[in-house]
């Protein structure tokens, strides 16, 4: 009873994974492979705010590894401030550092700083990172959309490298960052009530952004 009763217990903890409100022990940390849909964290992130008022440093690293295996990295050291997500639309979900979001927004804008994969990439993570933390599908969904719909992107194929002058140096170009559109409360609201109503899957939430309206 009592190697019935350890097995169980054992159990239970190589399936906690986040969204599940549980914690692993340290000697079980990075051994196992939460089986999660959404993917997993490694570490959690540890900040101090800046004299400015406005921005906080990571004393931590935080580590993001994607349903597909992308492992997302936002360094001990990394200043954030919540500017990935355009300030608009912290209406719709609080501040981007606040309870469950906190995170994927992390995570969103070490990875919007960076600039050096697709947006769409990077905002497909946010959605994924915001379910891993236990965001609802309607929350998470409509920010997901908001986004992709009135975010700033960029392309990245123009980040190369350049010759300039007087010293002939190379220098990487910044990447070319589209204008982002007027962010439509009216079309966040219906799209919100669109995901509650139809449950739809991200691939079809991203349909419905990239759809002129």
């Amino acid at each position: 009873m009592r190697m019935r009763l350890s097995i169980l217990a054992v159990t239970g903890l190589l399936l906690a994974s986040c969204g599940g409100g549980s914690r692993q022990p340290v000697w079980l940390q990075g051994a196992t492979r939460p089986p999660n849909k959404w993917g997993y964290y490694s570490g959690e992130p540890v900040t101090k705010w800046n004299s400015d008022g406005r921005t906080m440093t990571l004393l931590s690293e935080l580590r993001y590894t994607d349903p597909k295996g992308v492992v997302w990295i936002a360094p001990a050291g990394s200043e954030v401030d919540g500017a990935s997500i355009p300030r608009s639309l912290w209406t719709f979900m609080g501040g981007p550092f606040e309870g469950r979001y906190r995170n994927a927004s992390v995570l969103h804008d070490v990875a919007y700083d960076r600039k050096d994969r697709p947006w769409d990439e990077v905002d497909r993570m946010f959605y994924n990172a915001m379910r891993c933390s236990g965001v609802g599908p309607v929350e998470a969904g409509t920010m997901y959309y908001s986004l992709l719909k009135f975010g700033h992107h960029w392309k990245v194929e123009v980040r190369k490298a350049k010759r300039v002058k007087p010293r002939d140096r190379v220098r990487e170009e910044e990447p070319e960052v589209a204008r982002a559109l007027p962010v439509n409360e009216n079309d966040i609201e219906q799209t919100r009530d669109w995901i509650r109503s139809a449950e739809p899957s991200p691939e079809e939430i991203e349909q419905r952004a990239s759809a002129p309206r």
